[in-house]
């Protein structure tokens, strides 16, 4: 493991290397990129949540001066253009596999949400396609449409192929022994909850240019991506759209994604395919109101759960009944997040000997839900903590003792819901967040509350959290259509300077600071001397891209790999070159030293001499100095952690305020630990955000999105949100050479139920719904 701290590596809180880009204004995100002739794209879509297209009439919108062309989806069905997939498939219960839906890039026959896309008017300019986008008519037969989850059976079939609107109905564990832990439990704790719809709302809007070079008939896609190589390879192998040696995908910059920008989108495949209609590149922003209709949402659960317990508050088993609504198709990733990333987190960090669920994945008339920050382990660790929370009160036992007892504390752990947990200490995470809330004071500050006429509570949520997806041979088990490893090629130049191509890519994470700070450690270099190049599958090898806390965990520990490769030939010069058998060679903060002798040679000495230097034994090394990895880790990695909440409301009016909330998290390695603090702290604003603010709501009636602007779906601001108190605890993770378990989502994870226990602690109530508004938060207050 690496544990070395130095001034610029591992354990260096440096700042960003990417920031001064950022902040100077000289980040190139795909908006700012202007190609030569390019002319833009604007979306038809539809106003109706479910119809058939009757009509399509273009007639007006192409007589307006500076329209090119009006293209809908039966010109793209004639053009051989096969429609979006989901690359991970899912059986019921009964072995039958999923049922997926048509999802073509542009409407055909039928439109199934509002904001659906119908067609795409390219304009000479953004203003004159807009424009004519409006100029187009379309007549729908409208359909009523579903989006109640608790009326989708029986409902308007969103596929006709796909009866009662179900997709799949899955389940994992074993129903008779969790059935028979029941039948022993001295106590059931039940609990109904919905986990809200959440937009996920980057800052940067999603984008996409899409270019043709007739002479070489060679694609080049520019777009918002969290992986460009994967959108590639479905554009290529499953759209159709070319092959993949004549499609380059470019990510530049990317202004956030929290999951919302890993799935390929349908303005992507269109703007290629216009690209060649018209001969000139296409480009296409969305405003944000096409965002807030048409990205991927997230969450939106109903879930039933019954928890058993024996006379010691020990858990026996749990029982849960999810209905995951998948919006009107099954978007890139949309079947694996509330299955195989959801149950088989439901056992959190508890020994529980028995557990069984079922989830139910249904179509409605919304946007499509996929993964989003967390992806299905904030809805498992909201549905385990808030059961949890509750049992602890009507046994009247307190909730952190309750919790001890059930932590688990011995591993490696096998859970009865697939995971193996490989290493982790709770005990010591919850210890350092009671200290840090000071507990042990909690009665006082009630008190003082009530005093002044306010209600004070604490809410725990101590969490766990499958990341590092990636082990090929594990998710290809579970369903995936691709191995999730990673890739990384680590040059070293002549002069000593080191590129790294990385599959992964940033969008936020700090890659270009840590990857280096990785390197430079490894190297015995200065961080300045490293690049760190991503985001363009002409530059980088096959890479599978950002998303599940995954960079850190496979990709940094594929650049790791190859930098042992590097040292490990680098040996091999510098024993030739010193005259002493390579067996015989140390490397050490930037040295190769001769064990038995006084040489040495600095890294940049070896890498002039591996291009320079003569008379190497051809048939042992080889002139250059560069190496790859593919990695492929051995098991997920299971960051965890204790998140309290301490919340005083005042009953006359529902406001509420977070009065401290602490955060303590073992991410194992820890390469820069101000990047992770600020990737925690944007985590909880997010969580806390889902658990009093965010809510995406749909007109019951109508289909409508009530929700669609920062009108009616409130984000939060700084003064939403207290001062947070942030600590670590480490267990190295023993399934990679780093170390790491990551870090990006835990704050997403782990804050929602902290925040809702805090607010039902305070209330005395056994329910609130999210988001726990003001309003709710007063009528829950006053009994109404």
């Amino acid at each position: 493991m690496i544990s070395k701290p130095n001034f610029t590596g591992i354990g260096a809180p440096i700042q960003r290397k990417e920031d001064k880009r950022f902040i100077t204004g000289q980040g190139q995100y795909t908006d700012d990129i202007a190609r030569p002739g390019q002319v833009y794209a604007a979306f038809v879509r539809s106003p109706v949540a479910h119809a058939r297209i009757k009509e399509i009439d273009a007639s007006a919108a192409l007589e307006l001066e500076g329209v090119l062309a009006v293209l809908t989806g039966a010109q793209l069905k004639e053009d051989g253009i096969a429609g979006l997939i989901c690359g991970w498939t899912v059986q019921s219960k009964d072995g039958s596999d999923m049922i997926a839906g048509e999802h073509p890039a542009l409407a055909v026959d039928k439109v199934r949400y509002v904001g659906d896309h119908v067609a795409v008017v390219i304009g000479t300019t953004n203003h004159i396609a807009r424009q004519g986008a409006e100029l187009v008519g379309v007549d729908y037969e409208e359909l009523d449409p579903v989006v109640d989850l608790e009326s989708v059976r029986g409902a308007n079939p969103v596929h006709e192929e796909a009866a009662n609107n179900v997709c799949f109905e899955w389940e994992l564990g074993e129903k008779e022994p969790t059935d028979d832990a029941f039948g022993k439990a001295d106590h059931v704790t039940k609990l109904d909850i919905t986990n809200n719809r959440l937009i996920p709302n980057a800052m940067e809007p999603r984008a996409a240019i899409g270019e043709y070079n007739q002479a070489e008939d060679h694609y080049t896609l520019y777009t918002t991506s969290q992986n460009p190589h994967v959108a590639r390879l479905v554009i290529s192998a499953f759209v159709g759209l070319a092959p993949e040696h004549k499609l380059r995908v470019i990510a530049p910059d990317v202004g956030g994604g929290f999951g919302s920008k890993i799935f390929i989108y349908a303005e992507e495949v269109v703007c290629l395919w216009a690209a060649k209609k018209v001969g000139k590149p296409v480009k296409w922003t969305g405003e944000r109101s096409e965002a807030f209709l048409a990205d991927a949402h997230g969450r939106d659960h109903i879930s039933s759960a019954e928890l058993a317990l024996d006379k010691d508050g020990k858990f026996l088993g749990l029982r849960v009944k999810t209905i995951a609504n998948l919006g009107a198709y099954l978007s890139t990733f949309a079947s694996a997040v509330p299955t195989y990333l959801y149950g088989t987190l439901l056992s959190g960090q508890y020994q529980i000997p028995a557990i069984y669920v079922e989830v139910d994945g249904v179509y409605t008339n919304t946007a499509p839900v996929d993964a989003y920050r967390g992806a299905g382990r904030p809805e498992a660790t909201y549905l385990l903590e808030r059961i949890v929370e509750k049992a602890a009160r009507e046994l009247s036992i307190d909730p952190a003792d309750l919790r001890k007892r059930n932590f688990i504390d011995q591993f490696p752990y096998q859970t009865p819901v697939i995971m193996n947990y490989d290493v982790g200490d709770y005990h010591a995470s919850l210890e350092e967040g009671l200290e840090r809330i000071g507990y042990s004071d909690f009665e006082t500050r009630k008190a003082q509350s009530e005093a002044a006429g306010k209600k004070r509570g604490i809410g725990f949520s101590t969490y766990i959290e499958a990341c590092g997806i990636a082990p090929s041979a594990a998710v290809g088990s579970l369903g995936a259509g691709v191995g999730l490893w990673e890739s990384a090629e680590v040059r070293v130049n002549p002069t000593g300077n080191v590129e790294v191509l990385t599959g992964c890519h940033s969008h936020g994470q700090g890659h270009e600071t840590t990857f280096a700070q990785l390197v430079s450690h490894r190297f015995g270099i200065p961080i300045e001397s490293v690049e760190i190049v991503h985001g363009d599958t002409d530059k980088v090898q096959f890479g599978m891209g950002t998303y599940g806390s995954r960079s850190g965990a496979v990709g940094m520990s594929a650049i790791t790999v190859a930098c042992d490769k590097v040292i490990t030939k680098g040996k091999k010069i510098a024993a030739h070159l010193m005259e002493v058998p390579a067996d015989s060679v140390d490397f050490e903060d930037g040295l190769f030293l001769g064990k038995d002798s006084n040489k040495s040679l600095a890294f940049g000495e070896i890498a002039l001499a591996a291009y320079t230097a003569h008379g190497f034994p051809t048939d042992e090394i080889e002139p250059g100095l560069k190496e790859s990895c593919f990695y492929d880790p051995s098991n997920f990695t299971f960051p965890a952690g204790c998140h309290i909440c301490e919340v005083e409301i005042d009953p006359e009016t529902g406001e509420l305020d977070i009065a401290a909330f602490v955060a303590v998290d073992d991410f194992g390695t820890v390469i820069n630990p101000m990047i992770v603090e600020g990737q925690v702290h944007g985590g909880l604003v997010q969580g806390i955000g889902q658990a009093i603010l965010e809510g995406c709501t749909y007109d019951k009636e109508s289909g409508q999105l009530v929700t669609g602007s920062f009108m009616d779906y409130t984000m939060p601001r700084a003064d939403d949100v207290p001062s947070f108190d942030v600590g670590m605890t480490v267990t190295e993770c023993p399934s990679n050479p780093v170390g790491m378990k990551g870090c990006g989502e835990a704050g997403a994870i782990g804050a929602t139920p902290a925040v809702i226990n805090a607010i039902i602690n305070a209330l005395g109530v056994d329910s609130i719904e999210m988001p726990a508004t003001p309003e709710r938060i007063w009528r829950a207050a006053n009994g109404l």
